[in-house]
């Protein structure tokens, strides 16, 4: 009876969505989910204590904490709330994995080089390096957008790739969402943009 029980504990995960400049982490059991065209989302978890979380970063750079009303849109912003999030909640910084999702090219009229998507990721892969957050896994690039979802208590990610004849939302959501932020920017130096370094599918689980 007790391992019935324990058993049907564990199948009741939360299901949490998140959306462009959101953040989310959990120390009991839950499933994050997001949609990412451009965009990269990051998933952390610390495999000891059982306690993860997810971003969804819309551009690279550092955001004003008193100037905007959403600093986890920006990279660096959300990546230092995300981390001190899942700290707070128990988990160890020097245990944390990550695996990162996203980041496709979407806009024929700028050059893949160019694209918001590519400096997303290169930010990304740079920041987690430099903080020396081992990358487990990782899916970024492409022409494709994505829906994953994360389990916060085990890592596992399922991803389900979007053909390009179904992303047109995504791409369209994070486009208004860029050109939004854009407008209200009135002090340049407020953001840092990072140079560049050098049907639907089934879903499919990355281990």
């Amino acid at each position: 009876m007790l391992k019935m029980v324990r058993f049907l504990w564990l199948q009741m995960k939360r299901e949490v969505s998140i959306h462009i400049g959101e953040y989310y982490a959990s120390r009991t059991p839950a499933v994050i989910g997001t949609l990412l065209g451009s965009c990269v989302a990051v998933c952390l978890f610390d495999p000891v204590r059982q306690i993860g979380g997810m971003n969804h970063i819309l551009l690279p750079g550092r955001a004003d904490m008193k100037g905007f009303d959403a600093p986890a849109r920006y990279g660096i912003n959300a990546m230092e709330l995300l981390i001190n999030k899942i700290m707070n909640l128990g988990g160890n910084r020097k245990l944390l994995r990550a695996k990162a999702f996203g980041g496709a090219h979407l806009l024929p009229a700028i050059s893949e080089e160019n694209g918001v998507g590519r400096k997303i990721s290169a930010f990304v892969l740079e920041f987690l390096e430099n903080e020396s957050i081992r990358i487990v896994n990782q899916d970024l690039g492409g022409h494709e957008s994505r829906r994953i979802y994360f389990h916060t208590s085990t890592g596992d990610v399922f991803l389900k790739r979007i053909r390009s004849r179904y992303y047109s939302n995504a791409a369209s959501n994070e486009q208004k969402m860029l050109w939004r932020v854009l407008r209200d920017i009135k002090k340049p130096a407020k953001i840092d943009f990072f140079k560049n370094s050098g049907g639907i599918y089934y879903p499919k689980k990355i281990l």
